[in-house]
C-alpha cells in the first residue's frame, strides 16, 4: 500500500490544451491544402503566358490586347504568304530561317548525338584518369546560364579567328559553322546524361556473356550494347535537337551574315510590331517542340519499364 501511495503522488495529471489542439489540426489543414495548390500555382504562373499566346494566335482582330473571335486567318497567312506590309516581312524570309534552323539542328543533334554517347559509355564503362572531372564539367552546359555560353563561345571563336588570321593571313568570319559547333557544345552534355541514365540501368551480364561467347569489343557494342541503349540515344537525340531548334540567346551570339534561324528571325519581327502572325508562328514553334519531347519522354518511359 505504501508503495501504490508512493507511485500516485510521482503521477502529474496532464492537461490538455483544446484551442491550442484546434489551432495546430486547423494549420495542418492549410498546409495540406497549400501543398495540393502549390504545383496548380506554379504550372499556372509558368504556362499562363504560352497560353495567352496561343489564344491569340487565334484572334480575329489584328489587336494582341482584346480577343474578339476565333479564326485561322493568320495561320493561312503564314502558309499562303499573305502577310501584313505593316511588318515588313515575307514567308519565304520565314521558310528560309527555319530552313536555316533544320540546317543547324539536325548537323548539331547528329555530331551531339556521337560524342555525347562515346562519353557516355567511357564514363559508365571505364576508369580512366580525370573521370571525376569529365563528370564534374559535363553538368557545366546545363547549370550555366545561357547568355554565359553565347558570350564564352564568341569571345572562344573571335580568338580562335583571330589566331588563324595572324598565321595564315585569312580571316574566318562567323557562320554555320560557328553556330553548329556552339550547339554541339551544349547538347553534348544533355545527350551524354540521358545514355548515361540508361547504361545505369542496363545490366552488364549481357555484355560480359557476349564476350565469353567470343564476340570482340566492336562486335559486343553492335549487337548487344547499342540495341539496348538505343531507346536512350534517340531520346538524347530528340532532346538535343529540340534545344537547338528552340536555342536564341547562344545562336544570338555566334551567328554570321545570311545565318538567321527561325529563333532570331521572330526576334527581329517583335522589334518592328507584335502581330498575330507572330504569335502564329510562335504557337507552331512550341507545337513541334512540345511534340518532340513528349516522344523523348515516351522512349525513356518505355525503357525504364523494360
Amino acid at each position: 500500500m505504501a508503495a501504490d501511495a508512493k507511485v500516485k503522488n510521482h503521477v502529474q495529471d496532464i492537461y490538455v490544451d483544446e484551442n491550442a489542439v484546434r489551432r495546430d489540426m486547423l494549420l495542418r489543414r492549410i498546409g495540406k491544402i497549400g501543398l495540393y495548390f502549390n504545383p496548380i500555382f506554379a504550372y499556372f504562373f509558368l504556362w499562363s503566358p504560352i497560353l495567352v499566346l496561343v489564344i491569340f494566335s487565334f484572334n480575329r482582330s489584328r489587336s494582341v490586347s482584346t480577343f474578339t473571335g476565333f479564326t485561322l486567318r493568320w495561320y493561312n497567312n503564314i502558309f499562303n504568304g499573305v502577310m501584313g506590309t505593316e511588318v515588313g516581312f515575307s514567308t519565304q524570309n520565314m521558310l528560309l530561317a527555319l530552313r536555316n534552323s533544320m540546317i543547324v539542328s539536325f548537323s548539331a543533334t547528329i555530331i551531339a548525338t556521337i560524342i555525347g554517347t562515346m562519353i557516355a559509355m567511357s564514363l559508365s564503362r571505364s576508369n580512366f584518369p580525370g573521370k571525376r572531372i569529365l563528370d564534374a564539367v559535363l553538368f557545366l552546359p546545363v547549370v550555366i546560364p545561357e547568355i554565359t555560353q553565347g558570350i564564352s563561345l564568341a569571345i572562344f571563336f573571335n580568338v580562335l579567328f583571330g589566331w588563324w588570321q595572324s598565321l595564315t593571313g585569312q580571316r574566318i568570319f562567323p557562320g554555320f559553322h560557328t553556330i553548329i559547333i556552339a550547339h554541339v557544345a551544349f547538347n553534348i552534355s544533355y545527350v551524354a546524361i540521358v545514355v548515361r541514365a540508361r547504361m545505369a540501368n542496363m545490366n552488364p551480364r549481357f555484355e560480359e556473356a557476349a564476350r565469353d561467347l567470343g564476340a570482340n569489343e566492336w562486335q559486343t557494342f553492335r549487337y548487344v550494347t547499342f540495341p539496348l541503349i538505343l531507346p536512350g540515344v534517340v531520346a538524347g537525340g530528340l532532346l538535343a535537337f529540340t534545344l537547338s531548334l528552340d536555342d536564341f540567346v547562344v545562336t544570338f551570339f555566334n551567328s554570321g551574315v545570311g545565318t538567321t534561324t527561325l529563333p532570331v528571325f521572330v526576334y527581329g519581327l517583335l522589334k518592328l510590331s507584335i502581330t498575330p502572325e507572330i504569335n502564329a508562328i510562335s504557337t507552331i514553334l512550341m507545337v513541334i517542340s512540345t511534340v518532340l519531347i513528349g516522344i523523348s519522354m515516351l522512349l525513356q518511359g518505355r525503357t525504364a519499364l523494360r
